[in-house]
């Protein structure tokens, strides 16, 4: 149970922190209040601190999975906004980084 709420957290705290840097390309209301936006990094902070301890209690207090996975999870967020926000393609370069991240979540996973 640990895992998946500390994958939810994970995700929803990725997305949200694309929406918050991001924005400012896509909404003129984000690029004209940055103060303003830069207060989302407040709860975004404490769902990162969440992700972590759920992840961390998950591996048994190790710290390198949650690390390693925060990151995986961060690169196919990044992914799949900047594809379906700005409709950037998914070049063979992008692709196989991609790649990457779903192998370093895979290892994370089944290795024991």
């Amino acid at each position: 149970m640990n895992f998946i709420i500390g994958l939810l957290l994970g995700v929803a705290a990725q997305v949200l922190t694309f929406i918050q840097l991001q924005g400012q390309f896509k909404y003129t209301w984000m690029k004209e209040h940055p103060l303003t936006v830069s207060l989302l990094g407040i709860p975004l902070s404490l769902m990162y601190l969440g992700t972590t301890k759920y992840m961390v209690a998950h591996y048994n207090g190790n710290l390198w999975p949650s690390r390693l996975l925060g990151f995986a999870i961060g690169a196919i967020v990044f992914t799949l906004m900047s594809w379906m926000w700005f409709k950037e393609p998914l070049t063979t370069k992008t692709l196989v980084c991609l790649a990457l991240a779903v192998l370093i979540m895979l290892i994370q996973l089944i290795w024991k």
